[in-house]
Formats: C-alpha cells, structure tokens, sequence
C-alpha cells in the first residue's frame, strides 16, 4: 500500500508526486494517457516564471524525470474507479486495483468538441487538437483553427510557420486571447480572421475536405487539408461523483484543495476555480501534497 496515489501526470499531478515524495510519503502516479497532459499540446511556452521560452513538451519531460528521481512509482492504467473503505482507498484501474492511504486527484480536463455530424470518426482524419503533434501533416496546406483563444491564436502562430494559408475561425466578433498573441496573429500575412462565425457542418470524404461556415447568418464553404479545434476543455469527473462532490462537472474544493471526503484531494484544472494556468495548477499540485501529508501525519 502506497502512502498516496496520484491520479494523473499533468503539471498539478506531477507536482503534487514531488512534494509529497519530499514529504517522505511513498507515491504511485497513475495516468492513462500522455505524461505532462495538456501541457504537452503548448509548443510555446513564455509565461512559466523563471523561463524565457519553453515547449509544452520540454516541461512535461523535466517534471517526470524530476519525480522518478525523487523515487516516484509510475504506470501508465486507466483508472475506472475509486473507492473508500476502512480508513483506505482502493483505485481500480483497466490492470488491475491499488491501494493508498491518501488519494490527491489531478486529472486535469479535455478538448472540447463542436458537436458536427461526423466530427469523432474524423478525428485524426482531418480534424485534430494539437498542432504541435499533427501540424507536419499539412505543410504548404491550408488549414483552420476554430477558437480565438489564447491557445486557438498559439496554434494558429505555429501552423503559419509551415502552412500555406491559415484561417482563424471564432464565433465572437472579436478574438479574446492576449493582446501580444493577437498582435502576432494580425501581423503574418498568411493567417486570415474570420470572426462572428459558427462551423455548420463538415465537408468530408472518408477524410475532411472542407467546412461550411455561418458567417453572421450566411453561408460560407471553406475548403480545407485539415482542422485543428481549440474552443476550451471540459471535465471529465464523473467516476469521481460517488466519493466526492462536484460542482458543474468539476471536483468542488477551494483553494485548500481539500474535498468533502477525508484523504481525498484534488488539483489542477479538474476543481472549481477561476484560473486555470500551468502556474496554478503547479501550486494546486503542492498544495494538495501538503495537505495529504499533514492528512497522514494526523492519523
């Protein structure tokens, strides 16, 4: 039986492993998917203190060689559920059960999708969510972001580098991510803005072909090699719902990281909270540690 485990790799998940490890706690981290977690979509990142400059990536591979060598154990399991029983948790993943006295959950958020007739089975056909990942696929095409973000407007910047033509699509009359990001948007020649537009539907033929637009109630057909959505994340808590409370989807908590359920913790994006950055999730992360440690310490 492990001290704690932490459900998910992401900045607050890997955080939250070293500080509890440097609390002399024994730790499992369990993620089911990329090491780092939406961190490692960034292929820029310029506002992470102590950093000029730094991709998502080259984070996420410094956290995890940071935790392994503070003596961390780390699988990679889906986990199915959670449960409390005398005093314990027992996690059950896809492989098979853990347990731990203490249980901090970070698993962070997901894409965000448009909802289209079609728009899972093009996944990888056309359409994607990371630019960083799939933006090689489509050098010298012509390619579109939907979003006006700041993480729509970061891929869009990146995708211009080695795309022909880049269009970005956003439902407001205005975009809304930073202000430096929107002046590098409008100052490359190949990046077009097309604001007060909705995607209606998808143009496809066993792979995207294009999409048809409603640009402020007219049709518009945008003929494409690829789509690249960012239009934010939701959470996906639901296994959690029987163990702890949840507030609009996410993990209810304040800034203690502190659940209704004692030995229970939470950080990152997946609690109730009004900022979600790489920052924030890093001080959830040691917070929660701590927390689960003073848990432990007082049983």
């Amino acid at each position: 039986m492990h001290d704690i485990i932490v459900i998910g790799a992401g900045p607050a998940g890997l955080t939250a492993a070293l500080y509890a490890l440097r609390g002399g706690k024994s730790v499992l981290v369990l993620e089911k998917g990329t090491f780092g977690g939406q961190v490692t979509y960034s292929p820029k990142i310029e506002n992470y203190p102590g950093f000029v400059q730094m991709s998502g990536a080259e984070f996420a591979d410094k956290l995890v060689e940071q935790v392994l060598n503070q003596g961390a154990d780390i699988e990679m399991e889906t986990v199915t559920g959670l449960e409390k029983q005398d005093g314990a948790f027992t996690v059950s993943t896809d492989c098979g059960e853990h347990k731990a006295k203490a249980v901090i959950i970070a698993v962070g958020v997901h894409h965000r999708r448009l909802g289209l007739d079609g728009e899972e089975e093009l996944i990888g056909k056309g359409i994607g969510f990371c630019a960083v990942c799939d933006g090689a696929f489509y050098a010298d095409g012509t390619v579109a972001v939907i979003g006006g973000g700041n993480s729509a407007l970061q891929e869009a910047l990146l995708l211009s580098e080695t795309c022909r033509k880049v269009y970005v699509v956003q439902n407001l009359d205005f975009l809304t991510g930073e202000g430096k990001l929107v002046e590098a948007v409008n100052a490359k020649d190949n990046i077009e803005l097309i604001c007060g537009a909705t995607v209606d539907s998808l143009v496809a033929e066993d792979v995207l072909k294009g999409i048809i637009l409603n640009v402020n109630g007219e049709k518009q057909e945008l003929m494409l090699d690829g789509m690249f959505i960012a239009i934010g994340l939701i959470p996906k808590n639901e296994m959690f719902e029987s163990i702890t409370a949840l507030k609009d989807g996410y993990i209810d908590a304040n800034e203690g990281c502190v659940t209704d359920t004692a030995g229970v913790f939470v950080a990152g994006d997946c609690r109730t909270k009004t900022v979600r950055q790489i920052t924030t999730a890093t001080a959830d992360g040691a917070t929660a540690a701590l927390a689960a440690c003073r848990y432990l310490d007082g049983r």
